[in-house]
């Protein structure tokens, strides 16, 4: 049995498929896991959800932005749908219900003790460790998991409040905590987070820098790997392993490559993506 960890996917579906023969993944013995952002931008967002869903527990899988914001336009189109949404399908779905729900009940974070890897979307804050971590997610986890995650939508959007305290209470919150899970890539040795820069390491304003260089870390001792930034692999960093993080989104959405991790020996595979080059 093998376990893989696959990039964002972000509604390349066939791509997803072509990954899946080229490490010749077997449902009944392997097991894999996701990155977050499996919808989005590209275009079947509705047979990734419903391929991935249909996987049971042989899937693992945590919350992405882009799955978070389909929760959002799902709710209300007319507040939160975007132009480069291509989310139309899965709003239109017969299933659609059942699929929504199945996404919001999915986990910030998942560890795995036995195999030795952490699995998020984007980023830690350096004062969380693992364990505060795994507690702060489940915060969030419990409000959309019931009644009033609603609410929690309508309010998550926002770059404010910039630095964690333990001592952020109610929306505020909660929407740091989710900020840091899917939309963090820089940040300052304070916890003082900076969602506005996009660019790859080496491009971003002082005094932040990528999230898993901070020597303050609390997660260092933790094999980490996280999804989101598809531009990381483009700046001043070539050896992310002195950082113990393995970051897996390649732009397979921008035309770049779909990649999967075997958790085993830590071998990479990648498949080329089937969309246009980002700008073209």
């Amino acid at each position: 049995m093998s376990t893989y960890v696959i990039g964002d996917v972000q509604g390349c579906y066939q791509e997803l498929l072509h990954i899946l023969d080229r490490i010749n993944f077997d449902e009944d013995r392997d097991r894999l896991w996701f990155t977050g952002d499996l919808v989005n931008r590209g275009p079947q967002s509705l047979e990734v959800l419903r391929f991935v869903k249909g996987l049971g527990d042989t899937a693992k899988t945590v919350l992405g932005n882009h799955d978070l914001h389909t929760l959002a336009v799902a709710r209300d189109p007319s507040r939160h749908k975007r132009p480069k949404d291509t989310l139309d399908a899965v709003l239109t779905a017969t299933d659609r219900e059942d699929l929504l729900d199945w996404l919001r009940k999915l986990p910030f974070l998942h560890e795995d003790r036995e195999v030795g890897f952490v699995l998020i979307h984007a980023g830690l804050v350096p004062q969380w460790d693992a364990h505060r971590a795994a507690e702060l997610a489940r915060e969030v986890e419990t409000v959309l998991g019931n009644g009033a995650y609603g609410e929690f939508i309508d309010r998550m959007y926002g770059n404010k409040p910039e630095r964690w305290s333990e001592d952020l209470s109610g929306w505020e919150r909660l929407r740091f905590i989710t900020n840091c899970f899917t939309r963090l890539r820089y940040c300052d040795a304070d916890g003082r987070v900076d969602l506005e820069d996009k660019g790859p390491p080496g491009s971003q304003h002082q005094p932040y820098q990528p999230w898993f260089t901070l020597d303050t870390r609390r997660t260092k001792d933790k094999k980490i790997i996280f999804g989101h930034w598809s531009t990381v692999q483009l700046g001043d960093i070539r050896e992310f392993s002195q950082y113990n993080v393995y970051p897996l989104d390649t732009g397979c959405v921008w035309g770049g490559q779909l990649t999967a991790l075997r958790l085993d020996d830590e071998r990479l595979f990648s498949v080329p993506s089937r969309q246009p080059k980002f700008g073209k």
